[in-house]
């Protein structure tokens, strides 16, 4: 048989920072010293109190299918977040809880999207991003930014983008992969297009808490007339450090949150029980942890930073939050390395994964492939180590 697969399949690659990340553990598996800073994961254990709460659920029998969207329990902590951290109203009608952020923006997309709607996606963009637009059949309208601007649009870039198709911007603030973090003024200039021309604001807000230097987490659904016009995405991944228990959460406009409860009782049904009940530990729990988290994040950051500025060919903005950095490498571009010529991000990155044994993600990947992603969230001595590779490796480059 010919044809097996959908053309919508075949026009989609898979995640690269899975893919590089799977790479490198294959030849970690091999007995290779391959340090990896691919995958956006925060090293520290779940804490102990959220861990506790899983165990009791367990003890508790709370093994059964829960409704589609959440708990109500978890559905009203999440609003009490909302309501406390963000000074948005919610009902619990107004959230639903997914499998994890990247289930939440699938699931909004099936949603919202009919085939031709566009979406505006600022670049450089989380990788899933315009893939899963496209599973919608969606079109992903990319808006490119410079390092310059802090790798954020300016009004004109946006306006440029805008027509009569136009049906959501995605904002994620602060930025995978960039850690740029909008201003008040910024987000108050999105909100404003928004209004004028009638379109969705899709909020990935998933590195809320993770920001530095005295920045504070401010949101575009608080802006007038835009909690009506905007979906917040969040979860608990990166927060508290509980990538692998996979819940992510939505609020918005209950016609939305409807539909996206529809496309989840046709899928997965609900999200897992027990760390539904975890989740309400997180969000009701001390949450000292997190300032404990960004000391050290903000250590790395700094080393980081000091680090990829001092090498030749490279330069780095300073990020406001999350935990990557995204430097510009191209300076290093036209180097050769045996037989291989570097002629952008995706040989540089196969260059240090055969060369010098760290992984990082190719710019290209995240749409600017002048750029790679090294991703921070992992011991200080792990990225000394492999700052020291990177170094080596690119003055080898002739």
């Amino acid at each position: 048989m010919s044809g097996l697969l959908a053309k919508r399949i075949l026009e989609i690659p898979p995640s690269p920072t899975l893919s590089v990340n799977a790479k490198a553990a294959e030849l970690k598996a091999q007995g290779i010293d391959v340090l990896s800073f691919a995958v956006g994961e925060p090293d520290f254990d779940t804490p102990v109190h959220i861990r506790d709460a899983a165990k009791k659920a367990l003890d508790d029998g709370q093994t059964r299918y829960t409704p589609v969207p959440g708990t109500p329990e978890l559905r009203k902590a999440i609003a009490e977040k909302f309501k406390n951290d963000n000074g948005l109203e919610y009902s619990i009608d107004q959230i639903t809880v997914n499998c994890g952020g990247k289930h939440s923006f699938y699931n909004l997309c099936q949603a919202i999207l009919d085939p031709g709607d566009e979406v505006i996606v600022p670049a450089p963009y989380w990788v899933s991003y315009p893939p899963m637009v496209m599973l919608a059949e969606g079109k992903p309208i990319i808006v490119p930014t410079t390092q310059e601007n802090q790798f954020k649009p300016t009004r004109a870039d946006l306006e440029a983008a805008i027509t009569s198709k136009t049906k959501a911007l995605v904002l994620n603030s602060p930025s995978n992969p960039t850690g740029s973090v909008f201003s008040s003024a910024e987000l108050d200039m999105v909100a404003d297009l928004a209004r004028q021309h009638d379109f969705l604001i899709i909020s990935d807000d998933i590195y809320e808490m993770i920001m530095y230097d005295g920045l504070t987490f401010d949101t575009i659904a608080g802006r007038p007339g835009m909690i009506d016009r905007t979906l917040v995405l969040n979860g608990v991944s990166k927060t508290y450090a509980m990538t692998g228990w996979r819940i992510g959460y939505m609020a918005g406009p209950e016609e939305i949150i409807k539909g996206v409860n529809k496309i989840q009782s046709q899928s997965t049904s609900n999200p897992n029980s027990i760390a539904q009940a975890a989740t309400i530990a997180g969000l009701r729990g001390p949450q000292d942890f997190i300032g404990r988290m960004l000391v050290q994040f903000k250590k790395r950051r700094d080393y980081v930073l000091e680090r990829l500025n001092k090498i030749d060919g490279v330069s780095c903005h300073t990020p406001g939050g999350a935990f990557y950095v995204f430097p510009k490498v191209d300076g290093v571009y036209g180097g050769k390395a045996g037989d291989l010529e570097i002629t952008g991000s995706v040989p540089l990155a196969e260059y240090l994964l055969s060369g010098a044994n760290i992984a990082i993600v190719p710019g290209a990947a995240f749409g600017d492939d002048a750029c790679i992603r090294i991703s921070y969230a992992t011991a200080l001595e792990t990225i000394e180590e492999g700052l020291n590779r990177l170094e080596k490796a690119l003055k080898d480059l002739s």
